[in-house]
């Protein structure tokens, strides 16, 4: 039995489709400063540049632990989402205890090396402070069709990270932009099985990166396998996702495939950098560049 029959999903893109240009329709529900708010306090601010150093992590934590003395009325972001050699850099400068330190791990963003080197990489950056990991799957193997491979990597990094910090979150990224929608469904279901906290659409470095298609059929993926097996894992868009329209886009798929369950930071995330900045305009009614 194949994993789509074994959830009992199999997606069908006309059905996507038509989701998703409902929910396009009926936006004006989710495109609300209240929305806007609580996406804000979803986010992983992120920054993954060649041109990352220190000093410029070390700027975006300031900016983080500043955030209140200037917008007291609205939530800190979730993490800061770091290459994982800038671990240590945001445990050592961080003030907000609220705010987690997100790191990409396993060779981000190819995923393209032996094993034992990804679970170092992950295993270096927990030690020095990581509280959630983010991976890519092993993209050849799964369309080679290898899923064994990609499950053992998975389960491999997360047991390991797990030993070493039994609170600590493992994101599995999929790289959808790349894959079918069934072997968007396939992925999900082989990374939700190896132990993934938490499904997560991208890199953001291969086009397309989010899509709201890729969202529905994951987001039903996770309903499938939380009325399966009883454990709830969390989603994360990320690639391409800036405006506060996108956010609201988002929420509102989450909203009515998961439910308000699922509309927390603690299972929904947002993998982004400028889209902090345009919630705030939104928010705000005037342009707004604080991040």
């Amino acid at each position: 039995m194949g994993l789509l029959q074994k959830y009992d999903y199999v997606p069908v893109a006309a059905e996507v489709d038509a989701f998703v240009a409902q929910t396009k329709e009926n936006i004006d529900k989710w495109n609300t400063k209240e929305v806007y708010q609580a996406a804000l306090g979803m986010i992983d601010l992120t920054s993954l540049t060649v041109t990352d150093s220190p000093s410029s992590i070390k700027q975006m934590v300031k900016r983080v632990n500043a955030f209140h003395d200037k917008y007291p009325q609205y939530p800190l972001p979730a993490s800061i989402c770091v290459y994982p050699n800038f671990a240590n850099v945001i445990k050592k400068n961080k003030t907000e205890d609220s705010v987690h330190i997100t790191v990409v791990g396993g060779c981000f963003p190819a995923s393209q090396s032996m094993l034992i080197v990804k679970v170092l990489e992950c295993m270096e950056a927990v030690k020095d402070g990581a509280d959630e990991v983010d991976i890519v799957i092993s993209v050849g193997s799964l369309l080679d069709m290898d899923y064994e491979e990609v499950s053992k990597e998975i389960s491999t990094i997360s047991q390991t990270i797990k030993q070493l910090k039994p609170s600590v979150h493992l994101k599995v990224i999929l790289e959808t932009g790349v894959l079918d929608l069934h072997q968007i469904a396939t992925a999900s279901f082989l990374a939700m099985e190896a132990g993934a906290d938490f499904i997560k659409t991208s890199t953001g470095k291969v086009s397309p990166a989010a899509t709201p298609e890729a969202a529905v059929v994951m987001c039903n993926c996770i309903k499938q396998y939380y009325a399966e097996t009883g454990r709830k894992v969390g989603f994360k868009p990320a690639g391409g996702i800036v405006t506060a329209e996108d956010a609201a886009l988002y929420y509102g798929i989450v909203d009515q495939i998961l439910g308000s369950e699922w509309l927390t930071p603690e299972w929904f995330r947002f993998g982004a950098s400028r889209m902090a900045n345009n919630l705030l305009t939104a928010l705000e009614g005037s342009e707004v560049k604080y991040y």
